[in-house]
């Protein structure tokens, strides 16, 4: 495998049909994309994989490195699978899931088969007893989107119960709707290149780590964002940096660390509004005029209503941020143009609504929401697209049709929706019923990675009738499955790549033939669909290449003038790509508003960001008040309880930086950063010492969840008394009596609890446990041994 092509790579790649040289083929080979960037691939005579950047990248991802170790053959699923238990004993509940074997049943037989576990399901049950699985990071293709080709079948079959939000931002989401009224804050914040231009201080809470800026939904062309942030460093602009992770803003930008307790940074942001608001440094008439709830608020930051006054000596206390530096820091957000940037990560803990909105109404204070360089952000630094720009228009897109089921769950509560089927769930401000699942179709996605307490997933797995998987590899939500299909990946297809927040459509030429007998999921569906008699609903007659050639004409057609490509379909899959024209690089998020907050009202109850929510109020959620508050983040388990010494440490769950969530682990670049072939957990050398762990001992990490084992890794970056294990090394429960993961998946240790009654959204950021060195006879990781 290597990471650039040579002059002698193959060109031969089949096309479409499997027949022969692809257009648009170079020297370097076949273009394509993904959501680490754009490259080109050429097949070795070898069979390896030779890729290339696109050389227009200023800044191409190291992620790329793990693109050749997708055409295996290793851990890949080969043929159809039909679990054992299943086979033997038919539809049903059964506890043996993961551990149970899967027999080869050929595709012609396992369609008829599946398809009548389908028709047995909606017949018996209903369509709200499917639940519809996936993800959207499956593939940068915009037709062979997983997502969208699982929910269009399901709703030609009369519909399913579906997921809402996700779990990067479960409870932004929810709570973005009432305080500013969308998502703009999201999907459409003020470019970088505007920051880079004029802000004067960024204060990063959670900063803005450059390992998730290789990475973009959909694809990216251009990786910038490094580059705006070292321009505007150089320009004067100066960085304060609030994590326990030293290294969640890039060393270059010179930072100021202040390194908070874990967790704690709603405390720290209402102690810089008690410094603001007591000095009468803050705007008021912007918050006269563009706030509601300022008084409400502002009661509360001071202590007016009932509660302790938000102090910077009371913060010092929760945060061990000094005092005197937390009022000096509120001075000086008032003495240049501010950006207060909120990370994804703050959101994904126990309350993770509070120091979201906390973040929001600082900026409010300080009156600079509107202003070129200035307000807030969220999620800088969480995509390579946050901050790129967006285009004013649509991509191609699979139209999913419509789903007539109105059942749903937020993301993170799968399993409580298979464990507790009946039971009633709260979410924003409603309340729901889980429906009883009894076939869960997913294609696309790996809840074993990205669930809490797997163990509790495992048993959550067990209960319903029949677990059908679409997978290219074997991996945990595999081995749980009755029906594995094995599907190709995104180099074995077609399709076109492109996001809104970039300035090429890529036309994504498959690089090589299927490995084994996979299919992909538009051909597996569109048999299923054909055996329960809603072939044509499904296809529209078109196969896969005829989808592209209309989702790219319709959507050219569509588009104003200015706008449309000139290339036809053949011409764009011979070129490789087309500009994408007009990104909006210089918007200002919330100008308009600033100017006229009565002309141009947020789609608020008051028209005017809410400080204080009255319909949150009204929901009465001791876990969500009306407006931001301290919240205790880690209220203590009951089994832990008497002893809160026992998980002294706090661990973060943070996205790796050698993968995309769980994709290619047994990639170049992931495999390469394993210690003694588990995940690297870092550690203070102080709390490292205490416990007789050596830098690359392999530590065995607890908590009241479960257990993992991973490699030690002793560095200063990482604040005293916090562990750091970025999330997805495949899930490996192999040897239980060891530890509930042998490779290092610090989802075995997190609870499965909600962010709050208002969003239920992921709380897998933020955990306690304790870590001890392993001494014990050292089991084997299985989680990429074919021996399924």
């Amino acid at each position: 495998m290597s990471r650039a092509a040579s002059n002698g790579a193959d060109d031969t790649a089949h096309d479409g049909d499997g027949t022969g040289p692809h257009p648009g083929a170079t020297s370097r080979g076949h273009p394509h994309s993904s959501h680490w960037g754009a490259f080109e691939a050429a097949l070795r005579p070898d069979g390896g994989l030779d890729v290339t950047p696109d050389p227009r990248d200023p800044h191409p991802a190291a992620l790329l490195r793990n693109v050749p170790a997708a055409l295996g053959p290793r851990d890949r699923v080969l043929t159809p699978y039909v679990r054992r238990g299943w086979l033997e004993h038919g539809p049903g509940p059964d506890p043996a899931r993961g551990t149970d074997g899967h027999v080869p049943v050929p595709w012609d037989e396992v369609i008829p088969l599946l398809a009548r576990e389908l028709d047995r399901v909606r017949t018996t049950h209903g369509n709200r007893a499917i639940f519809g699985g996936s993800y959207g990071w499956g593939s940068a293709g915009r037709f062979h989107h997983a997502q969208s080709q699982i929910h269009r079948f399901l709703n030609c079959l009369g519909g399913y119960t579906r997921s809402v939000n996700s779990y990067s931002l479960g409870a932004a989401h929810p709570l973005l709707r009432h305080v500013v009224g969308d998502d703009a804050p999201i999907s459409n914040p003020t470019p970088l290149s505007v920051l880079a231009e004029h802000t004067g201080l960024f204060l990063c809470f959670g900063g803005m780590p450059a390992k998730n800026t290789q990475v973009n939904a959909g694809g990216i062309s251009r990786h910038r964002a490094a580059g705006l942030l070292s321009a505007a460093r150089d320009r004067g602009a100066r960085f304060v940096l609030v994590s326990p992770l030293r290294d969640d803003l890039a060393a270059e930008l010179d930072a100021e660390w202040l390194a908070p307790v874990p967790g704690t940074d709603t405390a720290l942001m209402l102690a810089l509004c008690h410094v603001l608001i007591e000095e009468g440094r803050y705007d008021a008439d912007f918050c006269r005029r563009h706030c509601e709830g300022f008084d409400t608020f502002a009661g509360h930051v001071l202590g007016r209503d009932g509660s302790a006054a938000k102090t910077p000596h009371w913060a010092e206390e929760i945060c061990g941020i000094p005092a005197a530096r937390i009022a000096a820091l509120a001075r000086e957000l008032t003495e240049h143009r501010t950006m207060i940037s909120l990370s994804w990560s703050l959101q994904r803990a126990h309350r993770g609504e509070q120091p979201l909105w906390a973040g929001i109404a600082l900026a409010c204070l300080l009156g600079q929401i509107g202003l070129p360089g200035g307000g807030f952000g969220h999620g800088y630094g969480a995509t390579g697209g946050t901050g790129a720009g967006t285009l004013p228009y649509k991509l191609p897109t699979l139209d999913q049709g419509t789903n007539p089921v109105p059942d749903f769950i937020p993301v993170a509560r799968i399993a409580d929706l298979l464990l507790h089927p009946g039971e009633e769930f709260e979410y924003d401000g409603g309340r729901h019923t889980y429906p009883d699942i009894r076939l869960v179709h997913w294609a696309g996605g790996n809840p074993f990675h990205h669930h809490q307490d797997l163990g509790r997933l495992r048993r959550a797995f067990a209960r319903p009738d029949t677990v059908v998987v679409h997978e290219p590899h074997w991996t945990a939500t595999a081995r749980h499955a009755d029906f594995v299909l094995p599907a190709t990946t995104t180099l074995e297809r077609d399709d076109i790549g492109g996001a809104k927040q970039d300035t090429a459509l890529i036309a994504m030429h498959r690089v090589a033939d299927p490995v084994g007998e996979a299919r992909d999921d538009y051909r597996i569906l569109s048999d299923l669909a054909t055996e329960l008699g809603t072939g044509h609903a499904f296809t529209q007659g078109r196969d896969a290449r005829g989808w592209l050639e209309h989702l790219y004409e319709s959507w050219r057609r569509g588009l104003p003038p200015e706008y449309a490509p000139e290339e036809d379909f053949k011409t764009f899959w011979s070129a490789g790509r087309v500009p994408l024209r007009a990104l909006r690089e210089q918007r200002i998020l919330y100008a308009g508003f600033r100017a006229d907050p009565e002309g141009a009202a947020l789609p608020t109850p008051s028209g005017r960001i809410e400080l204080y929510s009255a319909t949150i109020a009204s929901y009465g959620y001791d876990d969500c008040p009306g407006h931001p508050a301290w919240l205790p983040p880690e209220p203590r388990d009951a089994d832990d309880a008497d002893d809160p010494g026992a998980y002294p440490l706090y661990l973060i769950a943070n996205n790796p930086p050698t993968r995309l969530h769980s994709q290619l682990d047994q990639g170049e670049l992931s495999t390469a950063s394993k210690v003694r072939g588990r995940e690297p957990v870092r550690m203070h050398p102080g709390d490292a010492a205490a416990r007789g762990v050596r830098d690359g001992d392999v530590v065995r990490i607890r908590s009241t969840v479960g257990s993992c084992l991973a490699g030690a890794v002793l560095s200063d970056v990482v604040r005293p008394g916090v562990v750091q294990l970025s999330t997805g090394a495949w899930f490996d429960p192999s040897a239980p009596e060891v530890a509930t993961c042998v490779h290092g998946n610090p989802n075995a240790l997190t609870r499965d609890i909600g962010t709050s009654r208002l969003a239920q959204g992921c709380t897998g950021q933020l955990g306690r446990v304790e870590v001890e060195r392993h001494d014990g006879p050292l089991p084997a990781v299985r989680a990429h041994d074919l021996s399924h």
